[in-house]
């Protein structure tokens, strides 16, 4: 897997807002597979920072109805990196 694969897209919400502009941290949806030394090399290369640390949560797809029909929205991970309080990654900054 390279780079592009473990990172899938960031995550910009009211939350990841305010964690971006309180502690410096961006929070970015990855690969299922991925694991935090992986996304920790990943963030680096891709964006030329220095990663401090890296929490990694496993969401559950919500549950979802039409009609009789259930179904599943598929599992995913978020990944919530803590940047050197030097650095900052561009993509974040127009949101």
């Amino acid at each position: 897997m390279n780079e592009y694969d473990i990172i899938l897209r960031p995550i910009i919400t009211e939350k990841s807002t305010l964690l971006k502009e309180t502690g410096n941290q961006y929070v970015f949806e990855v690969h299922r597979d991925a694991n935090k030394i992986e996304i920790k090399k990943a963030v680096e290369k891709l964006f030329k920072v220095k990663v401090l640390s890296v929490q990694v949560i496993n969401m559950e797809g919500k549950k979802k109805r039409l009609g009789r029909f259930f179904g599943k929205r598929s599992d995913w991970k978020k990944a919530i990196v803590k940047l050197n309080p030097n650095d900052k990654i561009s993509i974040f900054e127009g949101a």
